[in-house]
């Protein structure tokens, strides 16, 4: 009856594997980070095939061990990450920065994406809030984009009405580290304060990252992001977390 109720699981598991990869390329992420979800449902279907024709005793003991070991420290990493993750999911920041520096994400013909719009827009209200603050928007051109991330950036909040004296555009980076090191070089000076602005899944990277830049008080700046594709999100940034973990960019 275990092995039943182990094997329905597993399939169930897989099936919402399934379910929520359709979904989230129907509704289109803006990247395909969305496979790995597949991935997970082929993962749970072997699993279900092992338990139901008992094939993981066949397996020799050390091997056993070894793949219980890396699973235990694979999971406990997970939930350490994700633990990291949602303590600074609702940061706002400090009054008064000298800057804020705003993450890229994708443009699209039509203008920022969602993911990039919430950010924008809670730049702009920091920015009406705090009339000395400067923006370092921060991101340079992918192959799919019109623009620069950070032109796109600039036009969105010189339309809305902030000042553009006040906004400092950094367009040669790729990723989050390099929007992180490249706007240190156009801010100039480490001893600034700094928040970093971006979606609420992703400020405990971009602050970790802006500390390692020099800006050892660098504060979040917390933007909202969408329902629908948090579980993808909050999987994407644990191996986010582990990339920069590995090169040295956290440490």
């Amino acid at each position: 009856m275990r092995k039943k109720i182990m094997t329905v699981l597993c399939i169930l598991a897989a099936f919402l594997c399934f379910l929520y990869c359709f979904i989230v390329f129907r509704i289109r992420s803006g990247s395909r980070f969305y496979m790995i979800w597949a991935l997970g449902g082929m993962l749970f279907v072997g699993l279900a095939l092992m338990i139901k024709f008992d094939l993981w005793s066949q397996f020799p003991p050390l091997l056993r061990r070894v793949v219980c070991g890396f699973l235990i420290v694979g999971i406990a990493a997970f939930v350490i990450a994700e633990g990291c993750i949602f303590a600074h999911y609702r940061d706002r920041g400090r009054p008064d920065l000298d800057y804020i520096i705003v993450l890229g994400a994708q443009m699209k013909p039509a203008g920022p994406s969602a993911v990039l719009k919430f950010r924008l827009d809670a730049a702009y209200e920091y920015l009406t809030e705090n009339e000395n603050t400067i923006c370092v928007v921060s991101g340079g051109q992918g192959p799919n984009e019109p623009c620069t991330e950070a032109q796109g950036m600039y036009d969105y909040l010189v339309e809305k009405g902030i000042a553009p004296e006040r906004i400092l555009m950094e367009d040669k980076s790729t990723d989050t580290s390099e929007n992180i090191a490249f706007s240190a070089e156009i801010i100039g000076r480490t001893d600034k304060d700094v928040g970093i602005v971006t979606n609420n899944f992703h400020v405990f990277r971009g602050m970790m990252l802006a500390r390692h830049a020099g800006f050892e008080d660098a504060c979040g700046i917390s933007a909202r992001s969408n329902i629908y594709f948090q579980p993808n999100n909050l999987v994407r940034e644990f191996f986010g977390i582990m990339k920069d973990l590995v090169c040295g960019n956290l440490i």
